[in-house]
């Protein structure tokens, strides 16, 4: 990588009719369809970057990262992760922390940049984690299908105190994700004896809290 250089992750967004029994050309992603249809050396305008939700916390190169993610979601971790553990970068060189990625797919055929993981698993493997939610192919403690929140919760307490002690948590993919992720977080305060809606107040107000999802 260059510093010159995007990297998409793309999933093609269609539609499937039931009375056409066909994908409905009029309800198709706009955007998605656009890059997936464009061809090598076609020249695309691009804007950005906005926002500062996805940003890691460069001035504390102790913090933990805790990235969660279903599906495309999964594309602003690889920038965190070839920052962190690929390229040379003054933040590589200070960090101190733990990088650990949730990842939750259907099945392991849906894996996405797993190559990557492995590599920086083996070249930081006290520094990068890993965890694969596939709902397919795993059950949950309840018997059910393991989709990320279950996973998130097999870690719960030491996720908790990650996060007292300052780590940042991510959240990137389907938005349908984050009902099932803040309930079971709910659960886990009240076990804990633990109002939720404060706790989670002080976490967004620390900044330590970051959610982009759609």
């Amino acid at each position: 990588m260059s510093g010159k250089t995007t990297s998409l992750c793309v999933r093609r967004a269609t539609y499937w009719c039931p009375e056409l029994q066909a994908d409905d050309p009029a309800k198709k992603g706009i955007c998605s369809n656009f890059l997936c249809d464009a061809q090598p050396g076609e020249e695309i305008a691009l804007t950005g970057p906005s926002g500062k939700v996805m940003l890691l916390p460069e001035d504390k190169p102790e913090a933990d990262i805790i990235m969660v993610a279903t599906g495309t979601g999964i594309a602003p971790y690889r920038s965190f992760i070839r920052r962190l553990f690929e390229e040379d970068t003054e933040a590589a060189a200070a960090y101190k922390g733990v990088a650990w990625l949730f990842l939750g797919v259907a099945n392991s055929d849906a894996l996405l940049y797993d190559d990557e993981w492995q590599t920086a698993k083996a070249k930081a493997p006290d520094n990068f984690r890993l965890d694969y939610a596939l709902s397919r192919e795993q059950e949950n403690k309840k018997g059910g299908k393991m989709y990320i929140q279950d996973k998130v919760e097999e870690y719960a307490d030491e996720i908790f105190t990650r996060l007292d002690s300052g780590a940042h948590i991510y959240f990137c993919g389907l938005k349908g994700m984050m009902p099932g992720i803040q309930d079971m977080l709910k659960e886990v305060c009240t076990s804990k004896g633990i109002e939720y809606d404060q706790w989670l107040k002080g976490l967004k107000k620390a900044k330590q809290w970051h959610v982009e999802v759609y």
